[in-house]
Order: structure tokens, then C-alpha cells, then sequence
């Protein structure tokens, strides 16, 4: 099958028909890897040209906005007086056409009894959040999950995550097989979780196989495959990937990267494929074929990369082209089936947010918030370099026909006039 076809099958399977493909609904966008339909967006910006508007957002939150039917949302934590070092932490909704509040809801208030601790790069409220086009969920790590109606009504939540955060929370919520599935991998404990979409309730809990790292803490969002009849979430970890049911979270197989913690990126899958970075302290990049049992290691693992990986940024599937962006700012092209290098170009700067491919066009934007733009192909080909004038760690959301990008401060819709 085409990767359009796996993609129109991946949205219907998990969706539902009724939901619109090109929403933003969750990190990473309606694929879960950078990918968008939408055309016409701009090549080029500055902190005011082509930009629609700009609003001030309360808070600190590296989340990434999500985008559905014209309404935006994330979330954000506030400082609060009572408890002392307390953050109150909220759920946002916009008006993605105007950049007007409609609604600003606290979910939960850290109680000083969880981990408060967090990174100086870290915040609060660094998931994204995630709909399924009748729900918002929203999570701030071991603080708290949470479902909520698309007006702010919360329909149940969940507090049940005990586990201690290292430099705090960061990997996202995804749905699969009407569960919410979240990686917990925290200094003490490490496992993943299914949360009953509609109760709240856990309905599985599955620790840790192989936490053999010197550290044992990640932050990652899980991969959801559909393959052979199954769904497999695939949830890099430190010392190894793991590949659970959806429905039982059963372990299906692993791959070991020995050392490596403190794992940040997505994985994405393509040419019958997993790409998985190992993380911390050397990043390596592997390449996996998702049909093994047990531990694949030696028998699954196609190929391996150990040069310009990232930490932090998700990689970017194109085809036969694997993009990835190093947090030094070193752009690396590579055959995604051979692992080959097909080019390298250090942009500069340092990257935390993850690579999106629209209307022709790779976006990378850097913690200073200017967005790299480039052509894919076999040689590096620079359109143009955009900043917004503002420090940037969130990911790009897309809708309505803009870009939206969040800085430290403010909310941007960058649109073509």
C-alpha cells in the first residue's frame, strides 16, 4: 500500500470517518508526523509581515497548539501563591481566525507533593493536547490527565500517573484502540499506561522491560502502528524501544540501544519501517522492522546511524528521505531504506522543536523562532530563513490555511496576505 493509502487508512481506523483529515489534532499533526495537505502557506515572514496576528499567551508552556474546526487549543501553567511554588495548570481555547480567547480553564494545581522540579529548557505543561473531534484531552505528566468538551467542561480526570519526573513532563498523549496511551519514565519507575478514552479509568499498565541505561528517565510520545490486524504503540525507553498491544499492553518486541536515556523524539514509520532515536548521551538513530517477537534486536534492526541524530527534534519522513535536524543545527538527509547519507548542512542555531513537511516545503524552527525553510530533494536547497523575534521550543500546529507558532511569550497565525 501507498503511504497515502496507509495514512487514509491510519485516520479512518483511528479517528473515525466523520473527523476531517487535515485538523491538527494532536502533536505532530493528523498523521503524528509532521505531514500536512495544506497549500498556500508563506515562504516568508518577518515578526510582523505575514503575520495575521499575534496574541499574548499567561503562562509558560512549551506545548504545542492544536488546531480543530477554527479553534485552537493548549495548555499553559500559571504561578499561584497558594500552594507556595505552586502552578495552576490550564487548558486555552482561540478563536484560530481572530486569535480571540473563548475559554481559559484550570485543570489542576501542582500540590507540592509530585515532583516540581523541572529543566530550565522544560515547563509545566509541555504536552500537547489531543482531540477526537468530540473531546479534548490534555496532560501535564504525573500532575494530572484529563478529559474535557470542546467548551471546557471537564468530563473526567485522572491522577492516578505516580511516578518522578526528571527535569519534568514532556512526552504527548496518543489514542489507540479507544485508549490513551502514555510513556512514564520517570527516575524511580518506568512504564507505560492505557487510559479508557471515555472513563478515565486505566485499563492497562505495563512496566518497563528493560530500563538497563545508567539513567533511567524519557519523555517520548508513543507511535501508533496498525499491522498484520494488530495496533502496536511503539514507545521509545530508556535502554530500549518497546512495541505494546494497544488493546492488553502486552509486549510484542523490543529493540536495545544500550545506553541511551532521556529519550525526546517521535518515531515515525515508512517503507516498512520504525526510525527511532535512541537518545542521551550519543544519539543513534535505528532503523526497525515492526513484525518481529521478542527481542529483535539482532534480527530486526536494518540499519543504524550515529552521526548528526538529534536529542530533542522528531524526525521527518519523506518518501524515500529521511530528514532530521540535530539540537546543534546540523540538517542531515538520508536514504531512509539503506540509512545512506545523501546530504549534511549545519544550518546553526539550536533545535528543540520537530520538522513539519506543507505545500512543497520542509519548516525548521529554531529556539531563537527562526523558521529554516528548505526543498526537499537530493541536495540541500535553502528557500529562506523567517524569524518571529521571539525564543521558540513548541512544534508548528497548521489550520484554518496558516501556520501557527507558539513562542515563549506569544501565539502567532503566519499566513500569506
Amino acid at each position: 500500500m501507498s503511504r497515502s493509502g496507509l495514512i487514509t487508512a491510519a485516520v479512518l481506523a483511528f479517528w473515525g470517518v466523520g473527523l476531517v483529515a487535515e485538523e491538527w489534532t494532536e502533536f505532530r499533526g493528523p498523521y503524528g508526523d509532521g505531514h500536512s495537505a495544506v497549500t498556500g502557506l508563506p515562504t516568508m515572514w518577518t515578526d510582523t509581515e505575514n503575520v495575521a496576528w499575534r496574541i499574548e499567551v499567561p503562562g509558560k508552556a512549551w506545548s504545542s497548539p492544536i488546531c480543530y474546526q477554527k479553534r485552537l487549543y493548549l495548555t499553559t501553567a500559571v504561578p499561584v501563591e497558594e500552594p507556595q511554588n505552586a502552578q495552576s495548570l490550564r487548558t486555552l481555547c482561540y478563536d484560530a481566525h481572530s486569535g480571540e480567547l473563548i475559554w481559559n480553564k484550570e485543570i489542576f494545581v501542582t500540590d507540592g507533593k509530585r515532583s516540581n522540579k523541572i529543566h530550565s529548557k522544560n515547563s509545566y505543561a509541555s504536552p500537547t493536547p489531543l482531540t477526537d473531534g468530540k473531546h479534548l484531552y490534555v496532560h501535564y505528566g504525573t500532575h494530572g490527565t484529563a478529559c474535557l468538551d470542546l467548551d471546557g467542561k471537564v468530563i473526567w480526570t485522572n491522577e492516578e500517573l505516580i511516578y518522578a519526573h526528571v527535569h519534568g513532563s514532556g512526552g504527548s498523549l496518543v489514542l489507540a484502540e479507544g485508549n490513551l496511551i502514555v510513556s512514564c519514565d520517570g527516575g524511580d519507575v518506568q512504564f507505560v499506561v492505557g487510559i479508557n478514552a471515555k472513563t478515565g479509568k486505566i485499563v492497562w499498565k505495563t512496566l518497563r522491560t528493560e530500563p538497563d541505561a545508567p539513567k533511567k528517565f524519557a519523555f517520548t510520545t508513543a507511535l501508533v502502528l496498525k499491522l498484520d490486524g494488530r495496533t502496536q504503540v511503539i514507545s521509545p525507553g530508556p535502554g530500549a524501544v518497546i512495541s505494546y498491544d494497544a488493546k492488553t499492553g502486552e509486549e510484542i518486541w523490543k529493540v536495545k540501544y544500550g545506553s541511551g536515556y532521556s529519550v525526546i523524539p517521535k518515531p515515525v514509520y515508512g517503507n516498512g519501517l520504525v526510525y527511532v532515536c535512541s537518545g542521551y548521551d550519543r544519539p543513534s538513530l535505528l532503523a526497525i522492522r515492526p513484525d518481529g517477537k521478542g527481542d529483535v534486536t539482532e534480527s530486526h534492526t536494518a540499519w543504524k546511524v550515529d552521526k548528526g541524530v538529534p536529542h530533542s527534534a522528531s524526525l521527518l519522513l519523506i518518501e524515500k528521505q529521511l530528514y532530521m535536524i540535530s539540537d546543534a543545527g546540523v540538517a542531515t538527509c538520508l536514504d531512509a531504506e539503506t540509512g545512506d547519507q545523501i546530504w549534511t548542512q549545519r544550518i546553526g542555531g539550536n533545535f528543540s522543536s520537530s520538522p513539519i513537511y506543507a505545500d512543497g516545503h520542509i519548516y525548521l524552527l529554531d529556539e531563537a523562532g527562526e523558521t529554516t525553510i528548505l526543498k526537499p530533494g537530493r541536495a540541500y536547497e535553502e528557500v529562506a530563513k523567517n524569524p518571529i523575534g521571539e525564543k521558540a521550543q513548541a512544534s508548528y500546529a497548521i489550520g484554518d490555511g496558516a501556520l501557527f507558532i507558539r513562542g515563549e511569550k506569544s501565539l502567532f497565525r503566519i499566513q500569506a496576505n
